[in-house]
């Protein structure tokens, strides 16, 4: 056992990649929902779909970074961030880095809370998994963690994505500095 500091929350990180695209899983559109490029997000509107889609899950680490920091990573060249929308209701993100020659790292990937548990997920995963092997590339890679959705690790293994690697991260909750309200991720409990 290792004590985690006040005001920290810790989790262990999940490392899974695929070398090899993996077929896409047939599954129902959800009705009127389509994948779209998003180039070059107004960083207000980006945060607020973080915000909508992480928040239960602690997701701090771009809500942190200044708008300069967030437009250097966003705005990329070798980044494309990809939305699920419904009709003009965005209910899912996908931000892929192809930065590192002959890979792609799926930076975030999430659907909205009232898109969990259809096939919103599944739709958006198909869809960046076909515009990440569209590149030439030889590696596909995500990391998620057990603050993550509890069906995450399995659903990126049924998505064709095998582990790799395993760590423990200790961050600053972000509930407790302002970066997300206290009323987020209820689940995880706030030590102070």
């Amino acid at each position: 056992m290792h004590p985690v500091p006040g005001g920290h929350v810790a989790m262990v990180v999940t490392y899974l990649e695929m070398t090899e695209a993996a077929a896409p899983k047939d599954v129902p559109e959800p009705e009127g929902a389509e994948v779209l490029p998003w180039p070059a997000p107004p960083l207000d509107a980006y945060r607020a779909l973080q915000r909508r889609i992480g928040a239960d899950w602690l997701w701090a680490s771009r809500l942190r970074l200044s708008d300069r920091s967030l437009a250097e990573v966003i705005h990329a060249p070798d980044v494309e961030v990809w939305r699920l929308m419904r009709g003009a209701d965005a209910i899912g993100i996908a931000e892929l880095d192809f930065r590192k020659r002959g890979a792609c790292e799926l930076q975030f990937f999430g659907v909205t809370p009232d898109a969990i548990g259809t096939t919103a997920a599944r739709l958006l995963m198909n869809a960046a998994t076909a515009r990440a092997w569209a590149r030439p590339i030889s590696r596909f890679h995500l990391h998620t963690c057990t603050l993550d959705h509890p069906n995450a690790l399995a659903f990126y293994r049924r998505s064709g994505f095998r582990d790799y690697k395993r760590a423990v991260e200790v961050f600053r909750d972000p509930r407790l500095d302002g970066t997300l309200p206290p009323s987020a991720a209820p689940n995880i409990a706030v030590l102070e």
